[in-house]
């Protein structure tokens, strides 16, 4: 029988599904990827996962109320039985409770397709059915979204719309890269991509002269091939080192005064505290070099090089996801300022380089495709990173960009794509917290650990079992996505089991709007095809792009440079903050009295860090990234994964000098932890993680203990994770000030049952 190729999409690239007797048998990448993802390969083995889930579930002891406890036994159903349960407990507690009783938990990541996007389903679902509580911000950079329009009047640059690559080889003489630049992020950008360059242009601007320093506490955030200066910096102390490099431009007379008094407000705050007038303490090179741990001379000669050349500053997402974690994107921001290259070619600042994939790559200011989200009936909402807090708390008040809340009394959570059990912090905190709600529902077509903690499960089909039309703002294709196979199992696709609650509850036509899959698949098609022609722009109908299988939009004319406009003509082209300037202190800001997040850059201590009092009980440094072969907890059961594991257990990574007084040595199980929790890893020694600090990829499936006391089993560091918001103003994690401690496991190795499919009993059992 021939293969055949039908095309798709993935968050980490597009390609065409092999299909041989109605199986994926391989992903073949898109011919114009140069560098596809690795992580294609994992496909065809999650598709037909002994871990689907095959047909609708309820979770022995819900009824009698018995607490979830991730290893619960649970009975199949039809799928009458279980769309009736969900839509009369929706009904139950909308009527005994009220809407915001209600809780719609969803995550962005579950599908590059728009129409079959889960976050937006369940939104749509939930808002047109009386509303519910919503989550606003998100894990990635929540507290730049919220800071940053203070700052700069837009949350814009946090989300790729940067000063393009274009811009930066032919211009940029320096680059200084706060958090690093790491390829293996570079694998994935929501809403799929057509191909990942940045190591071409990283290649580039090698080739074009660009020096490169990289500010992080890991020398492998740096590819081998930029010969880049590392800077080894203690975690969560950039701060610091970005004011002693704003007070050197100060008192060497190095800043551009005519830039900060044309273009910015609230220079003179910032001066006066860089200079210690209120506290008698200039944030000077030796000030920071006692910090950061970096030497003063090396701060010295990189400030006095960035005032002598066209510098961009540049900072990963990971900054900000940290106690106090506004700081170092307003110290950047305001350093940038003081060189004066904002608005300039290749010069100025930038966030989420090394983060993700299409960052400042060229691309027309055209639609991408989207589905648009309707009102919320409800009016409300809290911080995404907040929902421990709202469960523990209902009724409890908590502060936020300004105004004051109020934690909701949740009965019931509706989560549709995601794993909170992978991004959320100190896991189990939110292991006793979940236990509040008195029904939750999960659509995933995996068992992971958010639906092993679910009472009722629904399983939905992965993006090869349905048509959809995918694409991402930071990439310049269109694709259209096939289905490639039969659903798996009785596994039905999120649109159609909202259609089919929707009816139950008395609103399927506001649902749908009248349109099926392929018709919505055509309407945001549409949508991009209508919004490009009105920007002269002409791209093919329908049914040749669902033909050809993708759109590929044209390049800009013009290289794109931030705030070009504002630096010709600021009264013209004024920012959306209240000055119309850059503001480097804030007076909104200063009016909400937030002791945590003051009107200024500044550095605030983090909760946890190695110059903390915290460190002498708990010395190590706790720095958690992204993974390399999978997008957060996704495909982590897949030999991709698995490949970069030790015993079946993620890898931990430290430097000798703290291994060897542990009696540690590559490949032993190690158990990690501090008052919050434990988890196993497998150890790994590595010259290039400074000294006190310990690395780990996030996104092991969450594989708790059977008994209190004993540690995680797979590895999973957010059992280790902080739970607090950055700050008031924003409530974004603080996932990355975390200290710990490591020992070498000795004890039998408990199994990895994560991947283990759970208990089920078929209908009558």
């Amino acid at each position: 029988m021939s293969i055949a190729r039908t095309p798709s999409l993935a968050h980490w690239g597009a390609f065409n599904a092999l299909v041989e007797n109605g199986r994926v048998i391989g992903c073949e990448p898109f011919a114009r990827d140069a560098r596809p993802s690795p992580m294609l390969t994992a496909m065809p083995e999650m598709v037909h996962s002994p871990l689907r889930i095959a047909r609708p579930a309820i979770r022995d002891g819900w009824r009698e109320g018995r607490p979830r406890s991730g290893t619960d036994r649970f009975r199949e159903v039809d799928w009458d039985e279980a769309l009736d349960l969900v839509a009369a407990e929706l009904t139950r507690v909308r009527g005994s409770h009220g809407d915001s009783a209600i809780f719609g938990g969803s995550y962005g990541w579950s599908s590059a397709g728009r129409l079959h996007h889960a976050r937006t389903l369940v939104r749509r679902f939930l808002f047109l059915g009386g509303g519910c509580v919503d989550q606003i911000g998100n894990y990635s950079w929540g507290a730049a979204q919220f800071l940053l329009p203070h700052v700069i009047g837009t949350y814009q640059p946090v989300t790729g719309r940067v000063t393009d690559w274009n811009s930066v080889v032919k211009h940029t003489r320096l680059v200084i890269a706060f958090g690093g630049l790491r390829l293996e992020n570079s694998q994935v950008t929501s809403g799929g991509t057509g191909s990942h360059v940045l190591e071409t242009w990283l290649d580039r601007a090698k080739a074009a002269g660009i020096e490169f320093v990289v500010i992080s506490p890991n020398r492998a955030d740096a590819p081998v091939s930029l010969d880049a200066q590392w800077l080894a910096i203690r975690p969560n102390t950039d701060t610091a080192l970005m004011l002693a490099l704003a007070h050197t431009l100060l008192v060497e007379q190095r800043h551009d005064a005519a830039f900060l008094a044309r273009y910015c407000t609230g220079f003179e705050t910032l001066q006066r505290y860089l200079l210690g007038e209120d506290d008698s303490t200039p944030k000077d090179a030796d000030w920071a070099a006692a910090i950061c741990g970096i030497d003063a001379d090396s701060i010295l000669s990189l400030a006095r090089r960035a005032a002598e050349t066209r510098s961009l500053i540049t900072c990963t997402w990971s900054l900000q996801r940290a106690h106090h974690g506004e700081q170092p994107y307003w110290a950047a921001i305001a350093l940038s300022a003081m060189l004066g290259g904002i608005g300039l070619p290749g010069g100025g600042f930038a966030f989420g380089h090394g983060s993700l994939s299409g960052v400042g790559v060229p691309r027309a200011d055209l639609p991408g495709p989207e589905i648009a989200t309707p009102p919320n009936p409800a009016g409300s909402a809290i911080p995404v990173a907040r929902i421990a807090d709202m469960l523990l708390d209902p009724n409890g008040s908590y502060e936020f960009n300004g105004r004051r809340g109020v934690y909701p009394d949740i009965r019931l959570i509706y989560w549709a794509g995601g794993n909170p059990f992978h991004h959320h912090q100190d896991l189990n905190r939110l292991r006793k917290a979940w236990q509040k709600p008195e029904t939750i529902i999960v659509h995933d077509s995996w068992w992971t650990p958010t639906v092993r903690h679910a009472d009722i499960v629904l399983p939905a089909t992965t993006s090869l079992e349905r048509n959809d039309v995918g694409g991402s703002s930071r990439d310049p294709f269109v694709f259209a996505m096939h289905r490639a196979i039969a659903p798996v199992g009785d596994a039905k696709d999120d649109f159609e089991i909202f259609r089919d609650l929707a009816t139950r509850l008395g609103y399927e036509d506001t649902f749908t709007e009248g349109r099926d899959e392929m018709a919505w698949c055509r309407h945001i098609y549409e949508r991009v095809r209508t919004g490009s022609a009105r920007k002269n722009v002409a791209l093919p109908d329908f049914e040749t792009f669902w033909a050809d299988g993708f759109v590929e939009l044209p390049l800009p004319d013009e290289d794109f440079v931030l705030f070009d406009d504002f630096r010709r003509d600021p009264q013209l082209h004024p920012l959306k903050t209240p000055s119309g300037k850059i503001e480097i202190a804030s007076k909104a800001i200063a009016g909400f009295g937030y002791a945590d997040c003051p009107a200024h850059p500044a550095w605030l201590p983090p909760a946890e860090w190695l110059g903390s009092s915290t460190a002498e009980r708990w010395p190590l440094h706790l720095i958690t990234h992204q993974p390399a072969g999978r997008l957060h907890s996704q495909l982590d059961p897949a030999s991709v994964s698995r490949g970069h594991k030790l015993h079946g257990r993620e890898r931990i990574r430290l430097h000798p000098n703290d291994a060897d007084p542990r009696g540690i040595r590559t490949g032993d199980i190690v158990r990690v932890f501090n008052d919050r929790g434990a988890c196993l890893a497998a150890a790994e020694l590595d010259t290039a993680v400074l000294p006190r600090v310990a690395i780990m990829a996030t996104g092991a499936w969450f594989d708790p203990a059977h008994a209190d006391g004993e540690p995680e089993r797979h590895g999973n560091p957010n059992v280790l994770t902080l739970d607090i918001g950055t700050s008031r103003l924003t409530q974004g994690p603080s996932a990355l000030s975390a200290l710990i401690e490591i020992e070498r496991w000795d004890a039998p190795l408990p199994p990895v049952e994560a991947w283990t499919p759970p208990r089920l009993a078929t209908r009558g059992q």
